[in-house]
């Protein structure tokens, strides 16, 4: 027996992107034995790591091949093969976080199971401490007269769907104001759909972040949508892309990449603008 070893799971497949990155970022990707053929994040696990599942689907078989003792999944949508697993005898835990406070608690969770609660701790108070600061930066820069965006952030294109709670909450705290709040609390992708493209054009965003799981942004489409020529964003030339893996994992990347990017995107309009 390694008494050297930390307590918790020692062969972990990760269906998604979040809990892979964690993972290393916690020094405990020798634990993972299998993840997700769209994981990016951290760039080396793609070399390191047998690729096992897409997102809504997954090679069971091979998954069982690699003796796990632990699998962690996200959402509803990993429902289907978590039960498949499940009755093959493997533990599963299936994350559902949506919010920013949710990805904090499965990242402690998540470090708490690999015996690294304190280390995990760390990283989430410094986390915490970053998006203060992002915060505080905004408020000085309304306290002299700027004011917040108007933000319409794109999480795929036909049909038009926004409104992620985590991207909503973490636009707040970069410093701009969602043009569709109400969309955040709708957990499911149906439920955020917006029928109308010209309801966008009426709340007139000032800026556009497009970031359509894992398709590429293109600014010149959105920039020729019918009646889209007298929106804010796209006479003024404020149509962006954030990579989903920056934004749309609900993970260590939106609270770090993810929200930095949308904060220099907001303040550089900021600084231009009234």
């Amino acid at each position: 027996m390694n008494t050297d070893l930390k307590p918790g799971p020692q062969r972990i497949v990760c269906l998604t992107e979040e809990t892979t990155e964690w993972l290393y970022l916690l020094g405990q990707e020798s634990r993972i034995v299998g993840i997700s053929g769209y994981t990016v994040r951290p760039r080396r696990a793609r070399e390191e790591k047998p690729k096992v599942s897409a997102f809504l689907s997954a090679k069971i078989d091979k998954i069982l091949a690699l003796q796990p003792d632990a699998v962690f999944g996200f959402s509803d949508l990993q429902a289907d093969i978590a039960a498949e697993l499940i009755r093959a005898g493997v533990q599963v835990t299936v994350f559902n976080q949506r919010s920013v406070d949710e990805i904090f608690t499965m990242l402690y969770q998540v470090a708490a199971m690999v015996g690294c609660a304190d280390e995990g701790l760390r990283w989430i108070k410094d986390a915490r401490e970053r998006l203060a600061g992002i915060r505080q930066a905004v408020q000085a820069l309304q306290a002299t007269g700027k004011r917040r965006p108007r933000v319409f952030f794109e999480e795929w294109d036909e049909p038009h769907i926004s409104g992620i709670r985590w991207v909503s909450e973490l636009l707040g705290v970069a410093g701009g104001d969602d043009c569709f709040p109400e969309l955040a609390t709708q957990s499911l992708g149906k439920n955020r759909i917006i029928g109308d493209g010209l309801e966008i054009v009426r709340r007139d965003p000032d800026i556009v972040i497009g970031s359509w799981c894992g398709k590429k942004f293109r600014p010149e489409k959105v920039a020729a949508r019918e009646g889209w020529q007298d929106v804010g964003a796209v006479k003024n030339g404020q149509l962006f892309e954030i990579k989903s893996a920056d934004i749309l994992q609900p993970g260590p990347a939106a609270l770090t990449d993810g929200v930095a990017q949308m904060h220099r995107i907001v303040v550089n309009w900021m600084a231009q603008h009234g």
